[in-house]
């Protein structure tokens, strides 16, 4: 890409910040797994998450990237978005929407009844 430019960020997003594009705000929710610092948007009222790799239908995002972490990312996914509500539509990375009911009704890696029987 011969006309991007390098530059250094101003300020970091953390859980709990919140952003603004135009007039719609969203929620930043920490999410680490698939890496370190990865982090959702959450728009609350529309009921809209932006989970990029964090969790696909029907899959969940890497973890063997330098300091990715199983274990993080099933309890970002588990303890983060799901309290979010079964109702919670999201855009994955890559791949269709879904919605966090449906993936903890059927996703092979975070269903409810898979996580039940570990």
């Amino acid at each position: 890409m011969p006309d991007a430019r390098t530059f250094t960020p101003d300020r970091w997003l953390g859980d709990g910040d919140r952003v603004s594009l135009g007039e719609t705000e969203f929620e930043v929710i920490h999410c680490p797994g698939h890496t370190p610092g990865h982090v959702v948007f959450f728009h609350r009222e529309a009921r809209f998450a932006q989970v990029g790799d964090v969790l696909f239908q029907g899959s969940i995002g890497r973890t063997d990237f330098p300091r990715g972490n199983h274990a993080d990312l099933i309890h970002s996914i588990t303890r983060k978005l799901w309290p979010l509500g079964d109702d919670v539509r999201f855009v994955p990375g890559h791949g269709p929407m879904s919605t966090f009911g449906q993936e903890r009704r059927s996703n092979p890696f975070v269903a409810d009844d898979v996580l039940a029987g570990e």
